[in-house]
């Protein structure tokens, strides 16, 4: 029988501070202290850690967590070839991000292409990324997936070899990182980015790369070129419609501050007598489980009686959520309730706030974009500085070989004569004249070399740097040119806008005398006028461009425009016309009443 285990004594030699009457200085001891200096020495250097180096982005249009796991998986060569483990680019990652591996691995499955939530997604992923309109669809562990920089990655990189950004230690200083990345078009407007700091956040919507490059390109060309009028709207990779107010708009493009309303895009199956929800706003608080949860809450509350059935049909090919109507009911009616009741329709709220030159700054569209324009150019005049430095070098050390090359047997005897190997460098300065550099260059020359193929081509390689030099130099301060061919790139992109503009547009051209008013398909047209005037009252059932018909009919919207001076007259002939088509129009067509003034 095993024996009782005794009570572990300590050793006899060992002191137990407690009963020795030992004093632990401080102990027990109240320090009083004002607030605002516990504040300033305990929060204000988590609070200025937050804000400059986790949720603010800086004008490349990264957070850093953000530029580690890029400039990470750019050093592992992932940019070509085949994909890596997930599992190895986190533990690789961790070498400049001291954070665990589950943050780090969130944060790279936010920048995937499987994930949808950017609209140019950074990384090429395989496996299962989960998806950023599915509250419960997670991603799967970082063992399983695979992933790679995508193609567009390459332009976050280019020419980040050329001194075009400075480098910093990381947290052990064992490596390298960049502070900013070498962005060749303006990364911070094209995909959209949310972070809450201490006493501040930043919320910047995502907007049409082609658009972007364009009024990028209008900027550098003219300075006090309007946004708006290459910018039209945000855009989102959940595509969605926004309703499209131009004084909104340019609100936010002018202060960086405002909000829009996004509207979820569907269609009605008549045979099976069903809504398909296909698109939903890209909001935080839009996800498909929680427009199911809210509908059937609404269901269960009796405000929304018109419902049979509602499931979530989502599979590979993307979101949709289906909703079975009762006979009789008519879909859009049904969902301008919807918009009204559940997130279906919900805001983005903008608030611009990006970090430039270590201090967080809320700017509109243009400030932003010019900004962006300053850092690529310091980008550009370093990239050439670079250049120019790289071929003045090269230059300088064929200037040397040019010397060696119109006497080598002298070279020869030199090198042949010398007793020591070190003292071979200086007696070639000696001998031809040419400094330490160039002497070193000439003395690693292999002897297959000393032929005169090899003399004529550095000939003409010298040659060829004094006119590029000379070039470069002529060229040096016209940075406009270089950075429109950059941007120019990725001007004529193949994607196109995801998110529709549903709006009320005034087209004015006065080469045609036409009015138009198109509601469903009732199209009235008036003749003998001086200008064109496009007005657009869409359905959201048939996707056309306008929403501000998304109200019960005992609403009024009241649509007021303010038209140029060479318009007023015919509106002050034709008002009374048009008010009385347009009201009839809406009558048949069981839609509000629009006064036209």
């Amino acid at each position: 029988m095993a024996g009782k285990r005794g009570k572990k004594e300590p050793p006899k030699n060992e002191i137990d501070p407690l009963k020795s009457g030992v004093h632990i200085i401080g102990a027990g001891e109240v320090v009083e202290q004002p607030i605002t200096d516990t504040i300033e020495t305990n929060y204000f250097p988590y609070a200025m850690s937050v804000i400059m180096s986790r949720a603010i982005p800086e004008i490349d249009g990264f957070k850093p967590s953000h530029r580690k796991i890029l400039y990470t998986m750019y050093k592992m060569g992932l940019l070509t070839g085949a994909r890596s483990k997930s599992a190895n680019i986190v533990g690789r990652t961790m070498q400049l991000n001291p954070h665990g591996d589950a943050a780090i691995y969130e944060t790279m499955v936010r920048l995937s292409r499987g994930y949808e939530a950017l609209l140019h997604p950074y990384v090429d992923s395989k496996g299962n990324f989960g998806k950023a309109y599915s509250r419960d669809m997670m991603w799967a562990a970082s063992r399983y997936t695979e992933a790679k920089l995508d193609p567009i990655s390459a332009e976050l990189f280019k020419d980040i070899d050329k001194d075009t950004v400075d480098f910093v230690d990381n947290y052990d200083s064992t490596m390298k990182e960049p502070t900013l990345l070498p962005v060749t078009f303006p990364s911070v407007l094209v995909n959209n980015n949310t972070g809450i700091a201490v006493g501040m956040a930043s919320s910047i919507c995502s907007f049409n790369l082609e658009e972007v490059c364009r009024t990028t390109i209008e900027l550098i060309r003219n300075p006090d070129h309007c946004v708006a009028d290459t910018l039209k709207a945000p855009d989102f990779a959940g595509g969605a419609k926004i309703l499209y107010d131009r004084a909104k708009i340019e609100e936010i493009y002018r202060t960086g501050r405002g909000s829009f309303k996004l509207y979820a895009k569907y269609t009605y199956d008549k045979s099976n007598n069903c809504i398909d929800i296909t698109e939903i706003p890209m909001t935080s608080t839009a996800t498909s489980e929680s427009i199911i949860e809210k509908v059937i809450d609404r269901v269960k509350a009796g405000a929304i009686r018109e419902i049979s059935d509602i499931r979530d049909e989502t599979d590979k090919s993307g979101l949709k959520i289906t909703i079975d109507l009762k006979r009789g009911t008519d879909p859009d009616k049904l969902m301008q309730k919807l918009y009204r009741l559940t997130p279906l329709s919900d805001s983005f709220a903008c608030n611009f706030n990006v970090l430039i030159a270590g201090s967080p700054r809320v700017m509109g569209v243009k400030e932003l974009l010019n900004e962006w324009i300053a850092f690529r150019m310091e980008c550009v005049r370093r990239r050439t500085y670079f250049d120019l430095k790289k071929a003045k070098d090269k230059l300088h050390l064929l200037r040397g070989l040019e010397k060696i090359l119109l006497d080598i047997d002298k070279a020869i005897k030199i090198v042949r004569n010398t007793e020591e190997e070190a003292e071979v460098v200086p007696n070639l300065m000696i001998g031809f004249g040419i400094d330490r550099i160039q002497a070193e260059y000439v003395a690693e020359i292999k002897l297959r070399h000393l032929n005169r193929e090899y003399i004529l081509k550095r000939t003409q390689d010298i040659e060829e740097l004094e006119k590029l030099i000379e070039d470069m130099k002529a060229n040096s301060e016209e940075y406009d040119d270089y950075q429109i061919s950059d941007v120019e790139e990725y001007k004529n992109s193949l994607d196109k806008r995801l998110t529709d503009l549903t709006m009320l547009r005034y087209a004015f051209k006065q080469s045609l005398t036409q009015i138009r008013i198109i509601q469903r398909t009732n199209i009235m047209n008036a003749n003998n006028m001086e200008q064109q005037i496009v007005m657009t009252i869409p359905l959201w059932k048939n996707q056309l461009s306008l929403a501000v018909a998304l109200y019960d009919q005992k609403q009024t919207i009241e649509i007021s425009s303010k038209v140029a001076d060479t318009t007023n007259e015919i509106f002050k002939k034709n008002s009374e016309m048009m008010k009385t088509q347009a009201i009839e129009v809406a009558k048949q067509n069981q839609r509000t009443v629009i006064d036209i003034e």
